[in-house]
């Protein structure tokens, strides 16, 4: 007899974690426990260099529902969130970061978007409902703003936040929205949420509390000149006067 399929998987991208992993794993546990639902946690290792994977095998040995998925060598978040949706089996599918800016507790609000229809719900720190409890560096959170302003005008109308790593999916619209992706790095959330518009995947955008967390894996200039290379292909790619099939 097959296993029954959770009602939610969790894909945690991990890069060099050891850090700040352990207490968010033991407040996901809590969480997921205390919630009731059949879950799993995915916990996907970018190649780390420290001892993230050693880490999670530990906590694996008394949670039953944790399971370490190991990518050979450094391939950027997005590869580490794609591998996690592919490799789930949750009906609804959730990455979140490693950090839990967004604390689990906001998911509920995300849910309540797919009950009503929706089929991706994105946490967003841009919305009259959004919470800030800290702010990034000033440098950091104005790269941010002009990003999605950019983001909004070429690619993406209507979303105001699509970079806050807290992200719901349907089980279909995950693998419809990550099968193909291209994008491995930072920029692939507007890649992912592109790929929903252009299918007719309906989207829901929702504020959500969020803190920043201090040891930030993401370059504000190497990275960010990234995200900004990925934009441009992107409204190439939307732009394009070809089936969808061939956009990317």
């Amino acid at each position: 007899m097959s296993a029954v399929r959770p009602l939610l998987s969790v894909i945690v991208p991990a890069f060099n974690e050891e850090l700040r992993l352990g207490p968010s794993l033991d407040r996901m546990r809590a969480f997921l426990e205390s919630s009731g639902r059949s879950y799993e946690v995915l916990v996907v290792d970018d190649g780390s260099r420290d001892q993230t994977a050693a880490l999670v095998l530990a906590a694996a040995g008394s949670w039953p529902q944790l399971r370490l998925i190991s990518l050979p060598g450094n391939q950027g978040k997005g590869a580490a969130v794609r591998a996690g949706m592919l490799a789930a089996s949750g009906s609804r599918r959730l990455f979140t970061d490693a950090d839990l800016s967004t604390p689990l507790e906001e998911l509920a609000k995300l849910e309540r978007e797919l009950d009503a229809g929706a089929a991706v719900a994105i946490g967003s720190r841009a919305l009259p409902g959004s919470q800030v409890l800290r702010h990034q560096p000033l440098h950091r959170e104005l790269m941010g703003k002009s990003y999605n302003r950019l983001l909004r005008l070429l690619v993406l109308p209507g979303l105001h936040d699509t970079q806050c790593g807290f992200k719901l999916f349907t089980a279909e619209a995950a693998e419809a929205c990550f099968q193909e992706l291209q994008c491995p790095g930072f920029g692939f959330d507007a890649e992912v949420l592109l790929r929903a518009r252009m299918q007719g995947i309906p989207i829901a955008e929702v504020g959500v509390t969020w803190c920043n967390s201090l040891g930030t894996t993401v370059s504000s200039f190497g990275d960010g000149g990234q995200m900004l290379i990925d934009l441009w292909q992107l409204r190439r790619r939307r732009s394009a006067p070809r089936p969808l099939a061939e956009h990317f």
